[in-house]
């Protein structure tokens, strides 16, 4: 059956440098469909599915790379619950246990509350939810919790039993530096007694800041403070922290090696367990470096301890995979904004002393996810771009790739009901009707090709992890969003046939993301909250700096209407200035190690709210029935085998339901102790 269908409204949300994107709540409509991409809902909560197109034209070794890459993934799953906390895996499996033998009145309001809670738990990897790092309060009471427990011979005690209903590591990462960055956040990257002094103080021994070609520090440790009071990292490696985890991984990483479709990826497959075996960071920057300069073959993947945001600090990396199938079409198509990347470096309004002079080896693809697992799943990118080392990036290029059919699937699901309550009127409408789709994939694709990979450090200055600490994450994504906002009404791209329109794409992607920053962004929040999640705050941050200096020009309006408050573009051409102005300080910060500076534009723009609007936007929209948060479950792959047990094909199946996909994750990746 023929799918019609308008794509997404919103420009995506992103996460420092691989670029965690989600859409926003905000979505366009679709007419039929002939698969069924919604699969259920829970708390705020949307679970859809996902195809992968292009998986049966695949020969059978590729087939067989792409499972065993999955099957690699899937196998570290244990290790992103203990990293989020490190009472997270004796909590998911009492839960479970209490899911699959409780034989009494499943009936009852208590009873669906506990659903709930461990579907929440599930789709968060952990008892935090995933984007506000709160920790889930139970909608059942203790007492009733108590009874389960019994009726199941379960024996959940100690702290990890309080914590469910108590007010301890009530937030997973905190990014107020007055509660404390470690203190405050319970995240498992460091022991319970170590402090952000001693963070500081242990890393600035070890950082050598003239070093051009510096390891990331930290990326694959836990630091802990022995009883003696000195630190020490446990490395997650072979024979180290979550070994039987990566031992799993490596295993299944040999298999993808033995069948990898050329000799330069099955050598950087070789030095990823190569990586896992030792836990050399040195040996991580080598296979990033070969991983980075190996653009030929069908089938791609990540795999790793790589984003650093649930670090308060920004060293720890969280355990991440996400296995691709390039799409070859819309490759092509996008190739041509990599092939440009140093017009657009020259053309920017950064300084002439923070531009690249030669921007290298930025490859853009566009391709459809087979599998994702721990921090992709099941709340996913949508957008990547790696390597995260900055030197890396530098002199051997990156990686960036859209995950089309993940954003295939999103628009998929959507409807218009919360564009026609935010937008301004019909003519706002009407533009991200026309030109929302191509926006939101040009803005996509220059902000990982073009943003994360323009601009340079000033020699001496250290890693942004280091001179912005706790900002880093927001200033980065404002950087990148900066200049896919600044390019996107520019000839240029309509020159390049990449864009029909550029006053047209303009309008939709200024209205759409000064709509999302002010207003639509904020069902996301509890009412009376400030803002603490990273690509959140990058978000108000630009669009709240840009109404406040445009004021006197008017460039935004607030307007209200009908007693709702709307804030309206009305000068285009300023606002494109505004946002260039923006982007060259938020670059000069990062090329300066401008801590204060950086501080003061996260702090005065980025994290508090207007706590009016904030109660009219939840007002205006509880009477929506979709949920703000979306995520998937993964198509299963299924070998079929011979009669000698080789593979001879691998078949696609959709997963029933949420439940019966992570209950069959628990069962066939659980790797790990309670305890690590």
């Amino acid at each position: 059956m023929k799918i019609k269908y308008l794509m997404l409204l919103l420009i995506s949300t992103l996460t420092i440098f691989s670029c965690k994107q989600e859409k926003e709540v905000e979505n366009k409509v679709k007419v039929e469909e002939a698969f069924n991409y919604n699969l259920e809902q829970f708390a705020d909560i949307k679970i859809l599915r996902y195809q992968i197109p292009g998986f049966d034209e695949l020969s059978l070794r590729q087939k067989k790379l792409v499972y065993f890459l999955s099957q690699a993934g899937l196998s570290g799953r244990d290790i992103m619950y203990d990293q989020n906390y490190r009472h997270n895996l004796e909590i998911r499996r009492d839960l479970e246990n209490i899911y699959q033998n409780y034989t009494g009145d499943k009936t009852t309001k208590d009873w669906a509350d506990f659903e709930t809670y461990l579907k929440r738990i599930w789709f968060s990897n952990g008892i935090h939810h995933h984007y506000s790092n709160d920790k889930f309060i139970p909608e059942f009471s203790k007492e009733y919790f108590n009874s389960l427990l019994k009726a199941t011979n379960t024996t959940l005690k100690g702290e990890a039993y309080d914590v469910l209903f108590n007010d301890s590591d009530s937030k997973k990462v905190n990014l107020d530096e007055s509660k404390g960055l470690i203190a405050g956040s319970a995240v498992n990257f460091y022991s319970p007694n170590v402090t952000a002094k001693d963070i500081d103080n242990y890393y600035a021994a070890k950082v050598d800041r003239t070093d051009d070609t510096p390891i990331e520090y930290g990326l694959n440790s836990k630091l802990v403070k022995k009883a003696d009071g000195s630190l020490e990292e446990k490395v997650w490696k072979v024979g180290g922290m979550y070994s039987k985890s990566i031992e799993k991984i490596v295993y299944w990483l040999t298999k993808a090696s033995e069948v990898a479709e050329n000799e330069k990826q099955a050598n950087a497959i070789k030095l990823l367990i190569k990586y896992y075996e030792t836990g050399d960071l040195e040996i991580w920057d080598d296979y990033n470096i070969a991983w980075a300069t190996n653009t030929e073959g069908d089938i791609d993947y990540i795999n790793g301890f790589i984003e650093v945001y649930n670090d308060p600090k920004a060293y720890r990396g969280s355990y991440e995979t996400v296995i691709q199938i390039k799409d070859f079409d819309m490759s092509k198509k996008m190739a041509v904004v990599s092939e440009n990347a140093q017009w657009f470096e020259d053309n920017s309004t950064l300084l002439p002393e923070h531009k690249k002079k030669n921007v290298v080896g930025v490859s853009y693809k566009t391709v459809n996810v087979a599998s994702e697992a721990g921090d992709s799943s099941p709340s996913t990118p949508i957008g990547v771009n790696l390597p995260n080392n900055n030197w890396i990036r530098q002199h051997h290029g990156s990686k960036s790739v859209s995950l089309g059919n993940l954003i295939e699937a999103y628009s998929q699901a959507g409807g218009t009901d919360r564009l026609k309550e935010f937008a301004y009127d019909e003519d706002e409408i009407n533009a991200e009707i026309k030109y929302g789709e191509t926006a939101d994939k040009l803005h996509t694709s220059l902000h990982e090709v073009i943003g994360h990979a323009s601009g340079k450090i000033n020699p001496g200055v250290g890693q942004p992890k280091e001179t912005l600490q706790n900002y880093a994450s927001t200033l980065e994504e404002a950087r990148a969003d900066l200049v896919g906002l600044y390019y996107l009404p520019d000839t240029k791209l309509v020159e390049m046939k990449i864009s029909p329109n550029a006053a047209g794409i303009g309008k939709a992607a200024y209205d759409g993301y000064i709509r999302n920053g002010l207003l639509t962004q904020l069902v996301r929040l509890n009412l009376g909250d400030d803002i603490e999640e990273a690509h959140m705050r990058n978000r108000q941050l630009v669009a709240a700096w840009a109404f406040e200096k445009g004021k006197s020009d008017n460039v935004i309006e607030k307007v209200v209407k009908d007693n709702k408050t709307y804030f309206v573009v009305r000068d285009y051409a300023k606002l494109r200035y505004l946002f260039g102005e923006l982007l060259k300080e938020i670059q000069r910060i990062k090329s300066e190690g401008d801590f204060e500076a950086g501080k003061a534009l996260v702090e005065n723009y980025g994290v508090k709210v207007d706590q009016a609007i904030h109660k009219e936007v939840l007002e205006r929209n509880s009477k929506f029935k979709s949920a703000p948060y979306s995520g998937f479950v993964n198509p299963v792959l299924t070998p079929e085998l011979d009669a000698n047990g080789n593979i001879v094909n691998v078949k696609v199946v959709q997963p029933k339901s949420f439940t019966e996909q992570m209950l069959s994750y628990a069962k066939n990746y659980t790797t790990l102790p309670n305890v690590n």
